[in-house]
């Protein structure tokens, strides 16, 4: 009888893990059915501010390089996971002024990481905070938000790279180029259609993975393949033909024409209300439950 319990505590124990993952979306299976079910939500500790991350599977990716567009190159991406929607006011807000002050153990060491200097005027130009996203920021200021954000949370938060971006934004199904009209009307604001001016994140429908806004509202910083830092997916100010996954730009002096200060604000862009941002991340707290269910069951 004895023996008999000790097979089924081990059966328990070896299923176990595959029944947690289930339940937690992370499963062995086609990208479509991975991209129903995984992510995971992101609270601010200190606020009532969240947000919310989606799985991003790997692959391999053929592009058109960026830096020679007569070829093209093959990237591997690995799994990660992308904002489902770029960042808003009321989570950089929380960075910015220092919102979570209360109530957080790591608010010191949050601390220890550069916050932006204050605004030359309203930098959401009265278009909209709450639910807005972000906009007229530096990549400087990008990044710095990802370093804070990383303390915060004890995750490794980054900009996306450009190649992971584009692999995102088509998500196996948007062209690479010009995108038809009527499809691009329902999931992206653009000149046409937004009145000039950004609206609030997830307004539109979202890509096949559930993403929102990846195209227009406000492009969004990325680490290019040339290292350097490019902007991506076009804007609510460009025209529909230049709002597709090829849209790219470097940042120009014309960015910050108006900035009274010398030399310029590392953090703001006075005259590129249309540059905003999302996050990605290496890891989740669902991994690592699963990981750690799955070495449970193999030392048993």
């Amino acid at each position: 009888m004895h023996r008999l319990w000790r097979m089924l505590q081990s059966m328990v124990l070896l299923v176990l893990p595959f029944v947690l993952c289930f339940i937690l979306g992370i499963q062995k299976g086609s990208p479509q059915q991975e991209r129903a079910i995984r992510s995971y939500v992101e609270k601010l500790t200190g606020t009532l501010v969240k947000f919310e991350m989606i799985y991003i599977p790997g692959g391999t990716y053929e592009m058109i390089d960026p830096l020679n567009t007569g070829r093209k190159i093959k990237v591997e991406i690995k799994p990660f996971w992308l904002g489902k929607t770029e960042v808003t006011w009321d989570e950089y807000d929380v960075y910015a002024y220092k919102l979570d002050q209360q109530g957080d153990p790591k608010a010191k060491e949050a601390d220890a990481v550069a916050r932006p200097s204050r605004p030359y005027g309203a930098p959401d130009r009265g278009f909209g905070h709450f639910g807005y996203p972000v906009m007229s920021v530096t990549s400087y200021a990008a990044e710095n938000y990802c370093k804070w954000l990383s303390v915060k949370t004890g995750k490794k938060y980054r900009l996306p790279t450009e190649a992971e971006w584009e692999y995102a934004c088509r998500a196996n199904t948007l062209p690479a180029g010009e995108i038809e009209r009527e499809l691009l009307d329902r999931i992206a604001w653009h000149r046409e259609n937004s009145d000039e001016q950004t609206h609030p994140v997830a307004s539109k429908e979202p890509n096949q993975w559930g993403l929102y806004d990846m195209l227009g509202n406000v492009a969004e910083w990325c680490i290019g393949i040339d290292g350097k830092y490019v902007v991506r997916g076009g804007s609510y100010i460009d025209p529909p033909a230049k709002v597709n996954p090829l849209a790219r730009e470097y940042y120009k002096p014309e960015w910050q024409l108006t900035d009274p200060q010398e030399p310029k604000s590392k953090w703001w862009l006075t005259d590129a209300p249309f540059v905003g941002f999302r996050v990605a991340c290496d890891i989740s707290p669902d991994n690592a439950a699963c990981r750690k269910w799955q070495i449970l069951a193999k030392w048993w």
